[in-house]
C-alpha cells in the first residue's frame, strides 16, 4: 500500500511539474511576446515611402514599383519569404496640365497652378481645348432634374459640381448613376461638350486644397476628353462676375430643387498630357514567416495594408500619402520586424501583405483573396489603415467578429487605452471587405477624425501624430502575437474563397 501511495504521489508530482513547466514556458513566451515598438523604426518607413522618389506610389507606375521593391527588401531583411502577386490595373500618368481662363477680347489670362488650385481627375483624357464655359450644376440630365436643358454645351467646356445637391431629394437610382466623374463626364460628352471642370465640394479637404483621386468610375476610358478637378476656392473665382456666384448657385439649386445652369462670359484653355494604359502591371507584395509549431504552422494569420496612393501630376502636384497609407504599411513592417526577432518564432504562420490597387476599389485585396492558394488556411486578417492622424484609434469589426475584436480591445485596455469606444457596432472596411466577404474574421485599425490630409498634398510625414502611430502599432503587434501564439480559433466551418472579380 505504501509503495502504491508513493507511486501515486510521484505521478501527481510529475503531472504538477509538467503543468508547471508548461505554464513556465508559456510565461517565458509571454514575456517575449510583448516587444516594444520603436518610434524611429516606424517613422523611417513613412519618411521613406512619402518621399518624392516614389512619385505618390500610383499603382501601375514606376514609382509604385520602387515602393514595392522597398517593402520587399525590408521584409526580406526580417527573414520573411517574399513573393509577388502580379495583376493588371488601369493606370493614367499625368505628365503635365495647363489651365487658364480669360475674357474674350482681353489679352490677360489667369493662369492656375497644377497642384495648388487644381489637379486632373485620375482618369482624365488627354488633349487641348480652348472654349467657352457653361455652368451645369451637378451635371445631371434626367427627367426629374435636367441641368442641360436650356443651355448649349456643344463645343464648350462644362463646369459642374462633384457629388449631389445638399439634402438631395433625387431618387437613389439617379444619385448612383452620377456618383463618379466619369459618369458625369459621359453625360457632358453626349451633349457635345469638349471637357469638364469639376469643382470639388467634398468636406474631407479644405476649400483651397486640391484632392487627388484615381478611381473615376467604370470603363470605357474617355481618351480625348479632359477632366479637371478644381478646388472650391478656384470654382468660386471661376464664377466671380458671372450671372451667379458659386455659393449662390449651390444654395439656389438646393432651395428650389431646380437647375441653375448658365453660360459664362469667360473662356477656358485646357491642355492635358497624360499617358494612359488600360492594363498596366502592378503587384501585391507578400512576406511569409512560417510558424514553428508543427500542428499550427499550416494555419495563417494575414497582416496587411494598402501600399499604393494617388500619384504625382506634372512637377508641381505630389500626393505623398504619408498617413494614407504609408502609416499602415509602416505598422505592418514594424509588426514583421518584431515577430521575426532571433529569440522568437510565431507558432502559427504569419503572412504580411502590402496591397496594390486600393485606390481603385481595393482591387489588390480582391485579387489576393481570389488567387491566394491557401485562403482556406487563413484564420484571421488584421488590417492597418490611416493610423497617423486624428483624435484616437478606432477598431472596426466588432459587429461581425466580436471575439477577434475583443482580443485587440483587451490588449489595448490592459496597456494603452488608445482605442475609442462607440456604442455603434462596426464592420470591417477597406481591404478587409474582401476577406469579410468570404467569412475570414477581420478587424481594421484606423483613426477617428483622421481624414484631414486625405488625398491632399499636405499628407506629409511631418504631420504624423507619432504617439498615436506608435501606440496603434503596439496594440497591433500584441494582437497579432496573441493570434499567432494563443488559443485563438478562426473560421468554423472553413469557407472557400469566392471569385470576387473577373
Amino acid at each position: 500500500m505504501a509503495m502504491r501511495k508513493t507511486g501515486m504521489r510521484g505521478v501527481v508530482t510529475l503531472m504538477v511539474l509538467t503543468l508547471w513547466g508548461t505554464l513556465a514556458q508559456g510565461q517565458v513566451r509571454d514575456a517575449m511576446a510583448m516587444p516594444v515598438v520603436e518610434e524611429d523604426s516606424v517613422m523611417k518607413h513613412i519618411v521613406e515611402l512619402s518621399n518624392e522618389r516614389y512619385e505618390g506610389r500610383l499603382a501601375g507606375s514606376l514609382g509604385y514599383d520602387k515602393a514595392a521593391d522597398y517593402v520587399e527588401r525590408v521584409l526580406g531583411r526580417y527573414g520573411a519569404h517574399c513573393m509577388e502577386q502580379r495583376f493588371n490595373i488601369e493606370c493614367n500618368e499625368v505628365e503635365n496640365c495647363k489651365f487658364n481662363i480669360y475674357v474674350p477680347g482681353s489679352k490677360e489670362k489667369r493662369i492656375f497652378t497644377l497642384g495648388n488650385e487644381f489637379c486632373c481627375a485620375g482618369m482624365t483624357g488627354r488633349g487641348y481645348v480652348d472654349a467657352q464655359m457653361v455652368f451645369c450644376g451637378y451635371g445631371i440630365a434626367e427627367e426629374e432634374m435636367d441641368e442641360y436643358k436650356g443651355v448649349d454645351v456643344q463645343g464648350k467646356i462644362v463646369v459642374l459640381l462633384t457629388g449631389m445637391p445638399e439634402g438631395s431629394w433625387l431618387p437613389q437610382a439617379i444619385q448612383q448613376h452620377y456618383t463618379t466623374l466619369r459618369d458625369k463626364a459621359r453625360v457632358a460628352e453626349a451633349h457635345g461638350a469638349l471637357g469638364v471642370l469639376a469643382i470639388n465640394t467634398s468636406s474631407s479637404c479644405l476649400s483651397d486644397e486640391v484632392q487627388g483621386r484615381v478611381y473615376c468610375g467604370e470603363l470605357p476610358h474617355l481618351a480625348t476628353f479632359p477632366i479637371l478637378q478644381l478646388t472650391l476656392d478656384c470654382g468660386r473665382e471661376l464664377l466671380t462676375g458671372e450671372k451667379m456666384g458659386l455659393d449662390s448657385a449651390m444654395a439656389a439649386i438646393a432651395e428650389k430643387k431646380a437647375p441653375m445652369s448658365f453660360a459664362l462670359l469667360k473662356k477656358a484653355e485646357v491642355d492635358v498630357n497624360a499617358i494612359y494604359r488600360q492594363r498596366a502591371v502592378t503587384a501585391n507584395v507578400m512576406g511569409l514567416v512560417e510558424g514553428s509549431d508543427r500542428r499550427l504552422k499550416d494555419e495563417i494569420i494575414v497582416v496587411g495594408a494598402s501600399l499604393d496612393h494617388v500619384g504625382m501630376q506634372g512637377e508641381t502636384c505630389l500626393f505623398p500619402g504619408a498617413d494614407v497609407n504609408a502609416s499602415g504599411v509602416a505598422a505592418v513592417l514594424e509588426t514583421a520586424r518584431l515577430l521575426t526577432q532571433e529569440q522568437y518564432r510565431p507558432r502559427r504562420s504569419v503572412l504580411f501583405v502590402l496591397f496594390s490597387g486600393s485606390e481603385q476599389q481595393y482591387m489588390g485585396s480582391r485579387v489576393f483573396v481570389m488567387n491566394y492558394g491557401k485562403m482556406r488556411k487563413v484564420e484571421a486578417f488584421i488590417n492597418a489603415q490611416n493610423i497617423g492622424c486624428g483624435d484616437s484609434i478606432v477598431l472596426l469589426g466588432d459587429n461581425r467578429y466580436p471575439s477577434l475584436w475583443k482580443i485587440a480591445e483587451t490588449r489595448d485596455s490592459a496597456n494603452h487605452g488608445l482605442i475609442h469606444h462607440s456604442d455603434e457596432a462596426t464592420n470591417p472596411r477597406g481591404d478587409a471587405r474582401a476577406f469579410d466577404a468570404i467569412g475570414v474574421p477581420s478587424i481594421v485599425f484606423t483613426s477617428l477624425n483622421g481624414l484631414q490630409h486625405n488625398h491632399v498634398p499636405s499628407d506629409i510625414w511631418e504631420n504624423i501624430d507619432r504617439r498615436m502611430l506608435t501606440g496603434a502599432t503596439q496594440v497591433m503587434v500584441e494582437t497579432v502575437r496573441e493570434l499567432a501564439d494563443g488559443m485563438y480559433r478562426g473560421r468554423t466551418p472553413k469557407s472557400k474563397a469566392l471569385k470576387l472579380i473577373e
